[in-house]
């Protein structure tokens, strides 16, 4: 596990809180539509302040690091694609109107953050308490590669979550939003708003995607702190993508491929990590297995990048084929 300097931690912190605040207040102070220039242009920044950080990793840590929070960070991006697609059906299964949908991201992301946050430290724990989970999240990220294949990763992810369920049956909720509240009065009687309701299914939903990404970064790196930030990098520039990208989510037809891809190698990276490592009584004598090899960062930075140009390439490649390039978001502001 690389060394970091505490220094170094400590800012970094520092500085993605600060740009997580300013963020949201200017979200608030300007709730409006943005136009794909500006999305272009944010999504554009936030992949800057990420090289910008791997350069001052690379500075204060060394090579190592930074090319662990690199592939860690291009793991997370490229997963949190699939993630956005789950907010495009949730925003637009409640109906969320369109001047809202920045507020409601940012604050669902702030959500997601705190969320991984603790799941990180949590991941970090067990991996130096028990170092056989790596067999557990290598087997994990491979099904998840396999039902990625088969689509029912998608369907699963498209169903309402348990707590969502629960509160249509037990909390009173009108039927409209009231701007940004939480609970509005209706009839003399208070109740919640969908708001609430879309909030709590982008974090949850976020934390099951979570459970496929984390242990992927981890088994690229065992530095909660590199994972944390590369999960942070990866989920600013989330919302800006979200409009961005608009309709075009729907045609990256080959996407689901890469990814499956990515999850399957690193699934297997950290089988071979976790046999390398072995302390399993049962499994040779409880000694490392020496014929497994480790995958360096360098191999995992290579598939991880091959894997989603590979796949998107071939997606435009189908679309201009079918003559559908236009996104969702153009074909609404020329309706408008």
């Amino acid at each position: 596990m690389p060394e970091l300097p505490p220094l170094f931690e400590v800012g970094s912190i520092v500085v993605l809180v600060g740009i997580l605040l300013a963020d949201l207040l200017i979200v608030a102070r300007r709730p409006h539509i943005p136009t794909l220039r500006e999305s272009a242009l944010w999504v554009g920044l936030y992949v800057g302040l990420a090289l910008v950080f791997a350069v001052a990793m690379f500075v204060f840590a060394g090579g190592d690091p930074a090319g662990q929070f690199l592939a860690g960070w291009l793991t997370e991006y490229s997963l949190s694609i699939d993630n956005l697609f789950v907010f495009v059906i949730i925003m637009s299964r409640f109906a969320v109107p369109k001047r809202m949908q920045q507020e409601v991201l940012m604050l669902g992301i702030i959500i997601a953050l705190v969320l991984r946050g603790v799941f990180i430290l949590l991941g970090a724990r067990l991996i130096e308490d028990f170092s056989w989970i790596f067999y557990l999240f290598g087997a994990w990220l491979v099904w998840t590669a396999i039902q990625q294949l088969r689509g029912d990763h998608d369907d699963d992810e498209q169903q309402d979550s348990f707590i969502v369920r629960l509160l249509r049956r037990r909390v009173r909720i009108t039927d409209s939003f009231d701007g940004m509240k939480l609970r509005t009065t209706h009839d003399g009687v208070s109740h919640f708003t969908p708001l609430l309701i879309v909030l709590i299914a982008i974090g949850t939903t976020d934390l099951l995607f979570a459970l496929d990404s984390i242990p992927a970064v981890f088994g690229i790196t065992q530095s909660a702190f590199i994972v944390f930030t590369a999960n942070v990098f990866a989920l600013m520039g989330l919302r800006q993508l979200y409009f961005l990208l608009g309709g075009l989510l729907e045609r990256l037809v080959y996407l689901k491929y890469g990814i499956a891809v990515i999850l399957a190698f690193i699934g297997v990276k950290l089988v071979l990590h976790a046999l390398h490592e072995n302390e399993l009584p049962f499994l040779n004598g409880g000694e490392g297995v020496s014929w497994a090899p480790e995958i360096g960062t360098s191999v995992s930075l290579l598939v991880i990048v091959a894997a989603m140009a590979v796949a998107t390439g071939a997606s435009l490649v189908r679309m201009r084929r079918d003559g559908t390039t236009g996104t969702g978001a153009e074909r609404t502001r020329t309706a408008d």
